[in-house]
């Protein structure tokens, strides 16, 4: 003989409104451990709301915060970024896109950046991606990417679409590093103006307050 309980529900009849406000319940718990902490460090790095150390970021913080849609990238494969970010995507990470137009100089010390505070960054670097949004390639880098970036994908712009680059970012004028945090906001940007440490710096931080993504 099969014996039910308040909590067990038969196939084909209705819970009762307590089954279903505990589900509910149940539902918005698992919510807030799941992403609470990273909703809770984003608030703090803005706001430096129950931050002792009294931190100031080092990068050029993006007040309002842009999503990552308006950029309107994607992956060789014509899978767009987008998707890789948001409450939905548990496994979203951090991400350092460097943009530029025809990647000089200038562009390649960012990518050297990007690379090193990937690095540096010892056992926390898988919770950070790295991925380049660049108009054209000098042929000597494009024949040296495979061994010196491998790790860094190369993103495109969507067939059609146009991106819509933060204020104060234009990538034909001068390359940049943008950070884009796991719910998909673009947050913070870097330039040749900034050192490693001081990136690495913002990155440790953020990871310590978050321990998602």
């Amino acid at each position: 003989m099969t014996t039910t309980t308040a909590d067990n529900v038969t196939p084909g009849v209705e819970p009762t409104p307590e089954q279903t406000r505990r589900g509910r319940r149940t539902a918005l718990l698992l919510f807030a451990v799941g992403f609470g902490p990273m909703v809770l460090a984003t608030i703090m790095f803005y706001t430096g709301w129950l931050n002792p150390a009294g931190h100031s970021n080092r990068g050029q913080l993006l007040q309002p915060v842009v999503p990552v849609q308006a950029l309107n990238l994607e992956t060789g494969s014509g899978v767009a970024l987008a998707d890789r970010f948001g409450v939905d995507q548990p496994e979203a990470k951090w991400l350092m896109l460097v943009t530029a137009g025809s990647c000089q100089k200038d562009c390649e010390q960012l990518l050297y950046l990007a690379r090193q505070v990937n690095i540096a960054l010892g056992k926390n670097a898988p919770r950070v991606g790295r991925a380049a949004y660049l108009a054209s390639t000098p042929a000597a880098l494009e024949a040296r990417w495979s061994e010196e970036y491998s790790l860094m994908e190369r993103l495109r712009v969507a067939p059609g679409a146009t991106p819509a680059w933060p204020a104060g970012v234009n990538p034909a004028n001068e390359p940049r590093i943008l950070l884009v945090d796991p719910f998909g906001n673009v947050m913070m940007h870097y330039g040749t103006e900034h050192t490693g440490k001081q990136m690495l710096k913002d990155l440790k931080h953020l990871l310590k307050l978050s321990q998602i993504g």
